[in-house]
């Protein structure tokens, strides 16, 4: 019974969970499997747990006694960085990017989508008349992508390419199914191995694929100074998730803190007139 549930029990399961690893290929040895993390114990179980009892208290008017307090199984959780291309890395990248995968690259980097509203988008999301992409992003929600001219310039020559998906790849070598010369669809796995060989070539090895959508997120938020702007533009479902590109405002708080100190301090010097 949910209500007998208590602190005891979850720490058990928070404990059990934490045990398991991530599987990513058949026939790895578990022993080498690196273990979950602490965010996905969070996610996948404990706020899951937690989100049942608050319905049983809100949809069935059930009375816990002894809930248990959520917060204290909440395991820590590295607070995710915010890493922007600098210098040359970006022109490093470009130089390593293989011809058939810059359009994919020069999209995320002008879009800030996430990898795999990238490499499946198809053709029927893509509405030019609108000057739209529409489809369903992280969590199933519907987002839409502003065709802009730069966006345009990238997709509008890869039609025809392939009837179903925007970003394909020419395969090198004839394998399997695969022909020399011909393109197919890009996949997950390949747009893995490629980025690993780009990012190794371009010298920029502490850089991850979701990080163009953070340089992104920066550079636009120092153009704009527009938090909402930034949110909507990165498809964000709450502004907390944006907050976290605030920091590249500090210069500009610094400089309001720095006049609006300079004018106090000028108001403080200027000598009063004498009451006659």
């Amino acid at each position: 019974m949910l209500t007998d549930i208590t602190d005891d029990d979850v720490a058990k399961l928070v404990a059990w969970r934490r045990g398991h690893r991530v599987i990513r290929s058949k026939g790895a040895k578990r022993e080498n499997c690196p273990l979950i993390s602490n965010a996905t114990v969070n996610r996948s179980t404990t706020e899951v747990l937690k989100k049942l009892f608050t319905r049983a208290k809100i949809a069935w008017g059930v009375r816990f006694d002894r809930e248990p307090r959520w917060r204290a199984h909440k395991l820590p959780e590295p607070q995710e960085r915010v890493r922007e291309l600098v210098g040359d890395e970006g022109e490093r990248l470009d130089a390593a990017t293989r011809d058939d995968y810059a359009p994919l690259f020069d999209f995320v980097r002008a879009g800030g989508q996430r990898k795999a509203e990238c490499y499946t988008l198809r053709w029927p999301e893509v509405n030019w008349d609108a000057g739209q992409i529409v489809r369903k992003g992280k969590g199933d929600r519907r987002i839409t992508i502003p065709i802009t001219p730069t966006i345009r310039s990238i997709l509008w020559p890869l039609r025809g390419q392939h009837p179903e998906f925007v970003f394909t790849y020419v395969a090198q070598r004839t394998r399997g199914k695969r022909i020399k010369g011909q393109r197919y669809p890009m996949t997950k796995s390949g747009l893995n191995s490629r980025w690993r060989r780009m990012r190794t070539a371009a010298g920029v090895g502490d850089f991850r694929f979701h990080d163009f959508r953070h340089d992104l997120g920066t550079k636009l938020l120092r153009e704009t100074g527009n938090l909402k702007l930034v949110q909507r533009a990165l498809n964000h479902a709450d502004i907390k998730t944006t907050v976290r590109y605030a920091h590249v405002l500090d210069s500009e708080v610094a400089d309001a803190l720095q006049r609006v100190g300079e004018k106090s301090r000028k108001k403080s010097r200027t000598p009063l007139r004498e009451v006659s």
